[in-house]
């Protein structure tokens, strides 16, 4: 492979460092900007880091991160304190009514909220469907579906979502008296 010369070097370097400064300066507070002016309400600390779609019925907590996040349908979204979300992620709080009166399902929508607690994780591209509560401390694994509650301290992966572990509590609860949150 032939290795770059110094002026392609050179403005590679003056490209990356202008993309990064685009993205700093003009893109992030055009991403917070548009987040805080769509939804329902938020607390301090909201960083948008990634693409994000919501809606009015969107609630956040404190110190929360989104790198990524869209949020379709008419149900209510409640993320509590210090959320992180991968990239990619996706809650849908809205499907279409299959028991309606056509098939494979009529111009009805069946509606249920999501609710997460604080100090939840997300990993890369999560899909949360509605009627779940994901639990305090809980750590959602990168790729999985969660389609009904997972509890308090958990962490869970797959299709769908499964509790396989859980957290050292007692590790969990100091750092949370501490008050060291990412």
């Amino acid at each position: 492979m032939k290795q770059p010369s110094r002026l392609q070097y050179l403005l590679f370097k003056l490209y990356d460092s202008l993309s990064f400064r685009w993205t700093r300066y003009f893109i992030r507070p055009y991403r917070l900007w548009k987040v805080m002016n769509t939804i329902g309400g938020t607390k301090v600390g909201l960083k948008v880091n990634g693409e994000c779609v919501l809606t009015p019925n969107t609630f956040l907590g404190e110190n929360v991160n989104l790198n990524g996040m869209h949020i379709k349908g008419k149900g209510k979204v409640v993320i509590g304190n210090n959320f992180h979300s991968g990239t990619g992620c996706s809650m849908i709080t809205s499907y279409h009514n299959y028991e309606g009166t056509k098939i494979p399902y009529d111009s009805t929508f069946i509606t249920k909220d999501v609710i997460i607690e604080d100090n939840v994780w997300l990993g890369d591209d999560v899909i949360v469907l509605g009627g779940a509560t994901i639990g305090e401390g809980a750590i959602i694994q990168a790729g999985s579906i969660v389609v009904s509650s997972i509890p308090k301290y958990g962490i869970a992966g797959g299709h769908p979502a499964k509790v396989f572990k859980s957290r050292d509590v007692a590790h969990y609860e100091a750092l949370k008296a501490a008050k060291l949150f990412h």
